[in-house]
């Protein structure tokens, strides 16, 4: 798995993939979704004028709110087109990315999220203009569920399942990633290697592995749900690698925070199940 370039600064983020044409690759790093998380989509973020912009993951909350990284839905991006299907690329034409996906929706930022310290507030969402309905959907964590798991001796046997559309594999430089950007979903069980830790992981993102052996995520996984365990609960959403070359560890912010909810139930309440 893997994402899209927009780095700011050492950390790279891991998210927004411009338009072009792909071709699939081989499982490196994780492995095909199948059907076991159809309420994890797609994301292609548009601005005014409906040209693509980027693409990112994220999660179904409900039939019409959509959870996702926050510099997936920060401005220029005015409108989103979302595709559920495992294999997006099965529906592509070669010569281009499409334009319509299942549902369209509006994007919004977490109020405190800031593009220059984007890994603080990295969090969005997007409300659907029409519901889509499933069996399941992605479920948020209580307050301050993950502190417990800064207790744990051994925390690298705390495993997370990461889900996205993200490349599986980087190259030297991004014409040739580009080029290799599958559009289908899949996962990866990183664990964990830091949380509550002082410095940019702080006590609001995770530090979890990336690496052949765990899995891990790259361009395009931006703001896809890293799931507690084998759970639908969402710890955190993919946020940014320690590298540009998805082969370091990957960050996560945190959902379980106060201000992210707040924000989500304050603002979104109305969308999410009662």
């Amino acid at each position: 798995m893997l994402l899209s370039i927009k780095s700011r600064t050492a950390l790279a983020v891991v998210g927004a993939l411009v338009a072009s044409a792909a071709t699939v690759l081989a499982v490196k790093y994780g492995e095909l979704d199948g059907n076991r998380h159809p309420y994890v989509g797609l994301l292609v973020a548009q601005d005014a004028e409906g040209n693509p912009l980027w693409r990112c993951s994220g999660t179904l909350l409900s039939p019409t709110l959509f959870l996702t990284a926050g510099h997936c839905t920060e401005a220029p991006a005015a409108h989103v087109e979302i595709w559920f299907d495992a294999d997006v690329d099965a529906g592509i034409p070669s010569n281009g990315y499409p334009f319509n996906g299942n549902v369209g929706g509006t994007p919004y930022t977490h109020p405190q999220y800031d593009p220059n310290a984007f890994f603080r507030y990295d969090l969005g969402v997007v409300v659907l203009d029409a519901p889509v309905n499933m069996p399941a959907y992605g479920v948020l964590p209580k307050l301050d569920e993950l502190d417990r798991l800064a207790t744990r001796r051994g925390k690298q046997d705390i495993a997370f399942t990461a889900v996205g559309y993200g490349i599986q594999a980087s190259f030297p430089d991004a014409a040739a990633w580009k080029e290799q950007a599958a559009r289908v979903r899949y996962l990866a069980r990183p664990q964990l290697l830091q949380i509550n830790v002082p410095g940019y992981v702080g006590d609001f993102s995770l530090l979890l592995s990336n690496n052949a052996s765990t899995g891990g995520t790259c361009f395009g996984d931006s703001g896809g749900p890293n799931f507690i365990g084998d759970s639908n609960v969402i710890g955190g959403v993919t946020s940014f690698a320690k590298n540009g070359n998805c082969a370091g560890s990957g960050g996560v912010y945190r959902v379980d925070r106060a201000d992210d909810l707040d924000w989500l139930n304050s603002e979104f309440g109305a969308y999410l199940p009662q």
